[in-house]
């Protein structure tokens, strides 16, 4: 990590403890500006609470989180997101019930001005169309038939699209991605991988978590590696091998000195 740039957010010494197991044990964490961030690590090891604890998902017993430097401590998911962070989930978290423009705009929607909003709470529909169309023109999504279209009826590449463009919209500081090409097919992972690459473009840092490794070495700058519920390492992909990063990730093989 270089000492002069302040990580966009920051871990230390996070404890977290279900009843007698440890989930994280004094585990560290940074994410560094500009950056995609993939966490692995084997079932059970902890990266999965590593990263729940910094979205506000679950409270550390022990340790700080730093956003930009300064100490923080989320409540809840939703104070994490009024602050710029945003989390895909694998389960994509849509209502498939909802049209495209709803979905992206649940829980922040865009009310009336005047006294037909700020009475009578009517919702702006033309203004979150328009703005969930230009997201999703932005990044090349408007394959779909109109914007408002229920989810249900989209492909899941579509789907994850959907989930990816709303994170993108409203992230300010980073976006966390779970297991985004989990349940998809090879051509539709390729999309979503693509799309991964045009928000790392607009600067936005991402935290990757996945157990595909092809992909995992295709998209990150740097690889978290997490083992027995702390970090074990941070390895550049361009230095190491998949076979190396799964022999680390298992204990096979000790990591280097210099990448721990």
């Amino acid at each position: 990590m270089t000492s002069d740039v302040t990580p966009v957010v920051q871990g230390r010494g996070i404890v977290k403890h279900y009843g007698h197991v440890t989930a994280i044990d004094h585990s560290d964490f940074e994410l560094m500006p500009g950056e995609i961030l993939a966490v692995i690590g084997d079932n059970g090891a902890g990266k999965s609470s590593i990263v729940k604890a910094i979205c506000g998902a679950v409270q550390p017993d022990a340790g700080e989180i730093l956003i930009d430097g300064e100490p923080i401590r989320f409540s809840s998911p939703i104070e994490a997101r009024e602050r710029g962070i945003e989390i895909v989930h694998q389960t994509l978290a849509l209502s498939p019930a909802l049209s495209i423009a709803d979905n992206m705009f649940v829980g922040r929607e865009i009310r009336r001005k005047g006294i037909l909003g700020d009475w009578f709470r009517l919702l702006d529909k033309k203004a979150m169309e328009r703005f969930a169309r230009d997201k999703l023109t932005e990044l090349g999504l408007m394959t779909v038939q109109s914007i408002n279209q229920a989810v249900e009826t989209l492909s899941g590449g579509q789907r994850q699209g959907v989930a990816v463009a709303r994170a993108a919209a409203f992230a300010s500081k980073f976006i966390i991605m779970d297991e985004p090409t989990a349940a998809l097919g090879v051509k539709e992972s390729r999309r979503v991988l693509e799309l991964i690459k045009d928000v790392r473009a607009r600067g936005i840092p991402i935290i990757l978590i996945s157990h595909n490794m092809p992909h995992v070495f295709e998209l990150a700058d740097r690889i978290h590696i997490h083992r027995l519920g702390k970090r074990l390492c941070v390895i550049d992909p361009k230095d190491y091998t998949m076979s190396d990063a799964v022999a680390f990730m298992t204990g096979a093989k000790e990591p280097p000195i210099e990448a721990v």
